[in-house]
């Protein structure tokens, strides 16, 4: 397929990437993230042989990669995998490096911490937060089940680290980048600020559930991104505020679509579909 597409870039976002569903599938996890990386990685190099083009590479890294390490995490920070798709990540990462060294290949790691956005995936804590949230508001459920409300993230908007990823592969040399806001918060705090913005009172609904806790939790990660402020000139621009209210106001929309096709005498599964 590289062949076929000749791309000037190339970005690798795949990946089995649930840290809890890791645990259970920590074979798969592996294949996806760190074996799938590695494929791609030789598909990459071939066809930068074969075709005597100078493509460019991107590695999507994670701020799980760090673990256990304390904050603030930057590119110095040794890595400490807590999960087999951090360790799975951490494979993809040295792959990447040991490529680009030894074939003199433009590939870039991104160490992204956290970023989310209204398209999140809803098994992932904070889009699972605020669709809950806006169903609850609705009345369509009644309880919302956690895991670990004290975890601790630097969390920022998808769109602000897309645009990082881009920037990475548009400079003159290949390098690895830590890309984060640099505030840290708990899931504590994200579903308090979620459930003001949603009008819930959430110690009513919320619930702990150990089935959502990790064997071996990544307490507090807060990414120190002074080498992409200096190298690439990028800085986050939406707040974490700003990106909690544009879920919470996307998921009440949502969840009051889900309502009136309910009313009209639809039926609605969870996420929306209609059934009939």
């Amino acid at each position: 397929m590289i062949n076929q597409i000749q791309p000037d870039e190339i970005y690798n976002l795949g990946a089995q990437s649930h840290v809890r569903v890791s645990f259970d599938q920590a074979e798969y996890t592996a294949d996806i993230v760190a074996t799938g990386a590695l494929r791609l990685l030789e598909a990459f190099r071939d066809y930068a042989r074969e075709s005597g083009r100078e493509p460019r590479f991107y590695q999507a890294g994670s701020s799980e990669m760090f673990g256990a390490s304390p904050p603030p995490q930057s590119e110095k920070t040794p890595f400490y995998p807590r999960s087999p798709y951090a360790v799975s990540k951490v494979a993809a990462h040295w792959y990447s490096v040991n490529q680009r060294e030894a074939n003199n290949l433009f590939i870039c790691n991104g160490i992204l911490f956290n970023h989310e956005s209204p398209r999140r995936g809803e098994t992932f804590v904070t889009r699972k937060i605020t669709r809950a949230l806006g169903r609850i508001r609705y009345g369509l459920q009644d309880k919302l089940y956690l895991g670990n409300l004290d975890a601790r993230r630097d969390w920022g908007h998808a769109a602000d680290y897309v645009r990082a990823m881009w920037l990475m592969l548009q400079q003159g040399t290949p390098d690895d980048y830590v890309i984060a806001t640099g505030e840290s918060h708990s899931v504590r705090e994200f579903l308090d600020l979620a459930a003001s913005f949603a009008d819930v009172e959430w110690k009513k609904c919320v619930e702990i559930d150990p089935r959502y806790l990790r064997p071996t939790e990544v307490d507090f990660l807060q990414g120190d991104a002074s080498k992409a402020h200096n190298t690439l000139g990028w800085r986050p621009e939406i707040s974490f505020e700003e990106l909690v209210r544009s879920m919470v106001e996307h998921d009440l929309e949502l969840a009051r679509q889900e309502k009136t096709l309910l009313e009209a005498g639809h039926q609605v599964n969870p996420r929306g579909r209609v059934h009939g």
